[in-house]
């Protein structure tokens, strides 16, 4: 390591001092060795210091022994043995703490520095090998070996001189810090120890290589090891200066393109052209003025245009800071468009526009009311429509946003598996953008419109993250009055968006998620409510399409019905419309080729139009039968019956159930035979019965799955009816669930249930009586047409439903041979 000393001295007297102080040293003799190159003095310790016979060094004194021991021998003007430590941190060493070679060494006049401590030049004269020490209190005393070195080199010593020479003319030309002088001194050295100690003097080495070389008493060994290192010193010079020169030639090439730019806007601005970049940021510096932006985003703004404004036309960065400033711009953080809080005039165009869906509808009016008494009011609802396709959960959103006077705008959300589709990419990203949350009120333009998010359950989650977490904040009034988009990393306010979701089901929809939403549900149409729509609605819109509103085409109802019985299957409208579509198209057809065509579709022509029938609804049964109960289900598409059938055969005691039923219905069958096994002997039922028969349960249509618990009693009923041989009332249909003590339980889809009951021509409905609630929401004609019966046993139920005439004998175990055999001999 080159230690550098701060003299206490004035700048213009230091080289006068050190010149004195460096003849100072000359003028102290060797130290007179024997015959035998023995020679005893006193040690100064070197800590991280490695000096070299010949070189003058300056050295920093602060340990008392070396102190003593550098006063005594400048009072005797005797010579020293520098000697390295191991162990710089070793404050005291002993004999064993110090390299075996050492230099004997002249010092010079000590200065004392500010901190209290003494520095001195020191210049190494030869070297000498520690045989013993001879003391080490208070001072160290060593006898050493005088190492003698061959003043003349041979051959070989010349050829690796002259190497070394080379080396050292190439470093001293690469590296600043080794003054130029330095290798003219080393010209004019003839002895090879003496080249190669000042070279190592001159390097800047790590101390564990001047170590080794000070240790090297070879010479010829010491100087193929100072070629290596200066061969290795060469490469690394070479590297940073290769490193160096790319640096300069970027940096002149920016000064030399700034210089050309400058020149090329002043000429521009000497034309009156103006410069084009210095009017682009102009032109956003009054955007942002203009825009009523927030403070945090006023501010961000500008700081961006500051930097857009100190960077070079051609700069990569140019174009994503300025697309960055204008979707600032261009968001609509502060306006807003007035709502129109007239009631009846939102009532008038909801029911305009839509029949039915009387949830949705009152819980817009009641939102309108509450805003017309509280105008201020800032918490928008969040509300979530659940229903089956087709239902109207879409169109209605459009309604809304125009009874209350806003913007309409609508994100589908199906398919969507990465976050950063909600909440954008960092501006790190090349091509980055916000997310559809913030691109969708950019294009509403407005702070407060209505925005709809659609198919809110078919969001999925992958290795991109999950995108209902993101939703989290986004519907959530408490948190996206601060809604933070990953690219534009500002607060934006989303409390005043109405936000409307639309779903077919819940429970694919987060727990978290789905607590923030309002749900409404729109349940399937009934067959009376799609006449209703269609002629409201469907009939006229199609007619218009298709061009035939002049022929003043009409649809009978029964004409209708039977398209919505036949040859559509669904809870919407849809596929009605669809089948409207198709009659409309071709009439159409046939007034363009001048054929007669129909002004009234009668039902009787709706095969011909539409072809045979597609769909085939199931029946009632047409006979009072024994082991056939009519179950009432529910469906995604509305309410169905669904007979189920038992059979009673010789086997060994199993339930058997088919039909695609699922687990929780297969319970209810297990409890429903449980039930009967408690009850056997009230209803009349041998026990050998469920010993030595199967019982058989199955649901027609076995591709269709099925499940739940609301066939439990009608599974009760069929295989009671199957045990004792009494029918059941052809008339009847039932649901509830079962417990094994016979009590029954209420149920869902009541409404849908009794309507597909009422559609199929039952007169009798068996319900829960925990289900008398639900009666309200069914249409007074299916109310005033079935009769309603509500049990809360299973004897209600078989007292309704099983006749008490027994018209086939209950199915008997079949004795086996060896009973026969018993009997017999008995006799």
């Amino acid at each position: 390591m080159n230690h550098k000393v701060e003299w206490n001295e004035e700048e213009e007297n230091f080289d006068q001092t050190l010149s004195q102080r460096t003849e100072e040293l000359y003028r102290i003799p060797n130290r007179e060795a024997g015959d035998d190159g023995l020679i005893e003095a006193m040690v100064l310790p070197l800590k991280d210091l490695v000096v070299f016979p010949r070189m003058v060094s300056p050295i920093f004194i602060g340990r008392e022994p070396s102190l003593v021991a550098v006063r005594d021998a400048q009072q005797n003007e005797q010579t020293l043995i520098g000697l390295t430590q191991k162990d710089a941190s070793q404050e005291d060493p002993g004999s064993e703490d110090f390299l075996p070679v050492g230099v004997e060494m002249a010092v010079g006049r000590m200065l004392q520095m500010p901190d209290g401590s003494h520095s001195a030049l020191v210049q190494g004269r030869r070297r000498v090998e520690i045989l013993e020490f001879l003391q080490l209190k208070p001072v160290l005393l060593v006898r050493a070996k005088v190492v003698f070195e061959p003043p003349t080199p041979n051959r070989q010593m010349q050829a690796l001189m002259r190497s070394a020479l080379d080396q050292f003319d190439r470093c001293v030309q690469l590296d600043r810090a080794i003054p130029d002088e330095a290798h003219l001194f080393a010209l004019n050295i003839s002895e090879p120890g003496w080249l190669t100690d000042m070279i190592a003097t001159s390097l800047s080495l790590p101390l564990e290589t001047k170590q080794n070389l000070l240790l090297t008493v070879d010479v010829r060994t010491r100087l193929q090891l100072l070629n290596g290192i200066l061969a290795q010193e060469v490469d690394v010079l070479e590297l940073e200066d290769e490193i160096h020169s790319r640096v300069q030639d970027e940096v002149d090439k920016s000064q030399r393109e700034f210089y050309l730019r400058e020149q090329m806007r002043q000429i521009q601005s000497e034309l009156g052209e103006g410069d084009i970049y210095t009017r682009d940021v102009t032109e956003l510096k009054n955007k942002v003025e203009a825009a009523n932006l927030p403070e945090e985003a006023r501010n961000v703004a500008f700081k961006e245009i500051e930097r857009l404004n100190q960077m070079p036309p051609m700069a990569p960065e140019m174009g994503i800071i300025r697309t960055y400033i204008d979707w600032i711009v261009d968001l609509p953080w502060s306006n807003t468009t007035p709502d129109n809080l007239d009631v009846k005039n939102a009532a008038k165009i909801l029911e305009r526009d839509h029949y039915g869906l009387k949830k949705a509808k009152e819980r817009i009016l009641e939102y309108i009311a509450v805003r017309s008494l509280k105008p201020k009011k800032e918490r928008q609802p969040i509300l979530c429509f659940v229903g089956p396709p087709g239902t109207g959960k879409t169109s209605i959103g459009r309604s809304i946003a125009e009874a209350l006077g806003r913007k309409f705008v609508r994100v589908s959300l199906g398919g969507v598996r990465d976050e950063a589709e909600i909440r954008g990419h960092r501006r790190t990203y090349i091509g980055a953008l916000p997310g559809r949350i913030l691109q969708t009120m950019k294009r509403a333009g407005t702070a407060n419109p209505l925005f709809m998010l659609d198919e809110i359950d078919k969001l999925g989650s992958d290795f991109r993250g999950d995108p209902s977490s993101a939703m989290l904040e986004v519907l959530d009034p408490e948190q996206n009055y601060a809604f933070s988009d990953h690219y534009l990393e500002l607060d934006f306010d989303l409390s005043r968006v109405m936000f409307v979701t639309t779903a077919n089901h819940l429970g694919t929809i987060p727990p978290a998620l789905l607590d923030r939403m309002e749900v409404i549900e729109f349940q399937g149409y009934i067959e009376e409510e799609k006449v209703e729509i269609a002629n409201r609605y469907l009939i006229p819109r199609q007619i218009e399409e298709n061009g035939v509103q002049e022929l003043g085409l009409s649809l009978e109802p029964e004409a209708l019905r039977r398209i919505i019985r036949e040859y559509t299957y669904e809870a919407g409208v849809r596929n009605l419309e669809r089948e409207i579509s198709r009659i409309t198209r071709k009439v159409a057809r046939l007034k363009a080729e001048g054929k007669k065509y129909p002004l009234a579709i009668k039902a009787s022509m709706i095969e011909k139009f539409l072809g045979p029938q597609s769909i085939f609804p199931p029946e009632a049964e047409r006979t009072d039968e024994v082991g056939v109960v009519t179950s009432l289900a529910w469906t995604e598409t509305g309410g169905e019956i669904m007979p189920v059938e038992v059979a009673v055969l010789d086997g060994k005691g199993g339930l058997q159930m088919t039909g695609q039923i699922g687990d929780i219905m297969q319970e209810s069958g297990q409890a429903a035979l449980t039930y009967i096994k408690s009850r056997a002997a009230a209803l009349k039922i041998d026990l050998e019965v469920f010993e030595r028969m199967d019982i058989h349960v199955h649901m027609p249509e076995g591709a269709i799955p099925k499940d739940g618990p609301s066939a439990g009693i009608t599974m009760a009923t069929a295989i009671i009816s199957a045990l004792t041989g009494r029918p059941v009332f052809k008339h009847v249909g039932m649901t509830g669930e079962i417990t094994l003590r016979g009590r029954i339980l209420p149920i869902g889809g009541v409404r849908e249930k009794v309507l597909a009951a009422h559609r199929a021509g039952l007169k009798t409905v068996v319900l829960p009586e925990k289900n008398a609630k639900d009666l309200s929401e069914l249409p007074k004609t299916a109310r005033s047409q079935l009769k309603i019966v509500l049990v809360k046993h299973m004897d209600e139920v078989l007292e309704v439903a099983l006749s008490d005439e027994v018209i086939q004998p209950p199915p008997r175990p079949r004795k086996s041979s060896r009973e026969d055999n018993q009997e017999e001999s008995a006799s």
